[in-house]
């Protein structure tokens, strides 16, 4: 393995020793897209710089001792990874070099029941199926015959086109009409995740999973116009990855690649103004005297705060900035709470399938549709919900080096809006808080009675006001940097004038989750705002365009 040397960050220290610095490229934001982004020029030979307001990159992908437990490791936003086959930023980066490592449960997706019965979903579809079938018969053949439809619309389509660029609505779907697989892709857009369920499924606990599972990572239950990310959804929802040691090891393999490749990073630094000159983005001005000049700045946050925070509004259009004021947030975050625990969970349910005390995600809470139903309309209204489900894990039961021998750690992750009826400050309510990580753990020990008080050592809670303040780019708690909404997806995210990346500011890219094709640390706004930054630079890459993506061109679908 070849030798190497790791460049510094700058800080606060010694920040007025700093006045002007020149850079090829300035990125706005140290998440997952902005370090893909930042490795991918750096390694061309590109002088690169990073600027975060936190003291260490990752964004999300985040491993903290939250719980001031001695050795117990908790990942405190992202857990699962669903795109690690597929993602380019992976293989190109070479991150397996920097001690990156997956683990791939076999059991990917457990629902216990309170009667004592589980449905479990394997990487194994025949397993899956056989679970599914002692609920109905008739459900078990229907997941079988969507899953192998979904593994053949990601694979042929849904996954190249996330490394793709953007196209204009009518002329993808004339190109998408050309082929089976297109077609197949435009029927689901126009359905909704709910429709879809009561289509395919019988069973009233076989249709809770699948909605719960299709809405997990933002689509609307009701929502038509969005759809094509069904497929997708049921593809990777037994495709999820945990990274060993800890999700932090994820970013920290990004940020090696960088900085072994002349790579720089500012942090902690507020950025006051991208500077314009000429309509032109020239660099950024930082808190504290310090000024970047630069030929491409990419901004990996939402685009309200980019265009109307740093930019201003002044150097925008009245149709761009028309365009940008209308910024839809989602009206869920996530509530987090976080657990130290002496021994792992025992699942009541394990007496019906031994292997349930060993999968990844479990779901709990939500026995029919109707249960996820009335949950989610609650929090449209500003509430908690009476009734309650969540998703959770326990990383240690894969991975024993993420806590103490013999310990655990857990993430009982479970949506929750952001705008609460009595206002968003109560999050802030201690009692609150403290009750509301109590009734996430109370639903817990209904399927696992053995977590009682005295096997947990130390708890920690995220609300989503707790989200938006750790993270820059989560405003209102955001998991996605805003709505998946079909007037904010394709070709529309963020609107029609960035979605390729660039902005009608020359000089200026977008990266982040809010830009095509979206979040949840797929790292395709990443690597797409690479491209197009190379392009427009006459920068020669060094990374080939994805197979996947050309066999796609080739069929005429991208």
């Amino acid at each position: 393995m070849q030798e190497r040397t790791w460049t510094c960050y700058e800080n606060q220290f010694n920040k007025r020793e700093i006045k002007k610095l020149n850079y090829d490229v300035a990125v706005i934001g140290g998440g997952p897209n902005g370090l893909a982004c930042a490795a991918y020029l750096a390694k061309a030979g590109k002088k690169v710089v990073i600027i975060d307001r936190r003291n260490e990159v990752g964004g999300g992908i985040a491993t903290e001792e939250a719980t001031a437990q001695g050795g117990f490791r908790h990942n405190i936003h992202a857990v699962y990874f669903m795109m690690v086959d597929y993602a380019p930023v992976y293989k190109d980066l070479a991150l397996e070099e920097y001690d990156l490592e997956h683990i791939y449960p076999e059991l990917q997706i457990a629902m216990p029941l309170l009667d004592g019965s589980s449905l479990c979903l394997y990487s194994d579809v025949e397993k899956s199926c056989d679970s599914i079938a002692r609920f109905s018969k008739k459900d078990a053949d229907a997941y079988r015959r969507i899953y192998e439809e979904a593994k053949v619309l990601t694979e042929e389509f849904l996954a190249p086109a996330t490394y793709a660029p953007a196209i204009p609505a009518l002329d993808a779907l004339v190109m998408m009409q050309t082929q089976e697989v297109g077609r197949k892709v435009h029927e689901y857009s126009e359905k909704s995740p709910i429709q879809v369920v009561n289509e395919v499924f019988e069973n009233e606990r076989v249709k809770a999973l699948m909605l719960y599972l299709l809405c997990m990572w933002g689509l609307d239950p009701n929502q038509t116009g969005v759809g094509y990310l069904i497929p997708l959804y049921f593809n990777r929802s037994v495709n999820f990855r945990l990274v060993s040691h800890g999700s932090h090891v994820l970013a920290q393999s990004l940020n090696k690649a960088f900085l072994e490749n002349g790579g720089h990073v500012l942090a902690p630094y507020n950025i006051k103004r991208i500077i314009i000159e000429n309509g032109k983005a020239v660099g950024l001005d930082l808190e504290g005297g310090v000024e970047i000049r630069a030929e491409a700045v990419v901004s990996t946050i939402d685009p309200s705060q980019t265009f109307f925070k740093l930019v201003g509004k002044e150097h925008l259009n009245e149709d761009f900035a028309e365009s940008s004021e209308g910024w839809i947030w989602e009206h869920w975050s996530l509530l987090g709470t976080h657990l130290a625990l002496d021994e792992a969970p025992r699942f009541t349910a394990a007496a019906d399938n031994p292997d349930l005390n060993n999968a990844l995600v479990y779901v709990l809470g939500y026995e029919s549709p109707e249960d996820f139903m009335r949950h989610y309309e609650a929090m449209a209204r500003g509430e908690t919900g009476e009734k309650i489900g969540f998703n959770c894990c326990f990383p240690t039961i894969h991975d024993p080096s993420q806590a103490p021998k013999g310990r655990h750690t857990a993430i009982l992750s479970r949506m929750a809006p952001y705008d609460l009826k009595e206002g968003k400050d109560r999050w802030y309510n201690y009692n609150f808080r403290q009750e509301e990580a109590k009734r996430s753990i109370d639903l817990l020990r209904k399927y696992a009675p053995n977590l009682s008080d005295d096997k947990i050592r130390g708890m920690y809670i995220s609300t989503p006001v707790d989200v938006q303040n750790k993270y820059l780019d989560m405003v209102k708690g955001s998991i996605k940097q805003g709505q998946y909404h079909p007037l904010q997806m394709g070709y529309m995210r963020p609107n029609e004038h960035c979605s390729t990346h660039k902005t009608p500011i020359e000089g200026l890219y977008m990266g982040g989750a809010c830009v095509y094709p979206g979040g949840t640390v797929i790292f395709g706004p990443g690597y797409l705002a690479a491209n197009r930054v190379a392009e427009d630079l006459g920068i020669e890459k060094w990374w080939k365009e994805p197979e996947m993506v050309t066999k796609a061109k080739e069929k005429g679908l991208l």
